[in-house]
């Protein structure tokens, strides 16, 4: 259970550092600890963490960028976001509880399902 939990962070994390960074043009962990509303500690630890896989750079001016292999996962997370968020709101529910559900259910959806589901609603992202 502990491998899932650390695989839902990581993603998570890029997912915001993705999404920061459409929105900023430099984003720090300071942003990451405000958009997520974590402990500075918590952060800290995962920001480390995701520099050591090489899934992101940091420079020195505290900067956090994501490496080519850390943009693809990223991307890839929400992508499953957009594309559940949108079949959760086809077949009805509010777009608050869609985009919620996506929020935790991108992280643990395997890829086979993922491509069924948007092939089922006609979603291409």
């Amino acid at each position: 259970m502990k491998e899932m939990r650390t695989h839902e962070s990581q993603e998570m994390y890029l997912e915001t550092i993705l999404l920061l960074r459409m929105r900023k043009a430099n984003v720090r962990s300071v942003d990451v600890v405000e958009e997520l509303g974590y402990a500075k500690s918590s952060v800290s630890r995962a920001v480390n963490l995701l520099q050591k896989n090489g899934l992101i750079n940091i420079d020195e001016s505290g900067d956090i960028t994501l490496t080519p292999a850390g943009q693809k996962k990223a991307e890839d997370v929400y992508a499953k976001h957009r594309v559940f968020t949108e079949a959760f709101i086809k077949m009805g529910a509010s777009p608050e509880v869609a985009e919620e559900d996506a929020c935790r259910i991108e992280h643990v959806v395997s890829d086979e399902l993922f491509g069924v589901i948007k092939k089922y609603f006609s979603i291409e992202k």
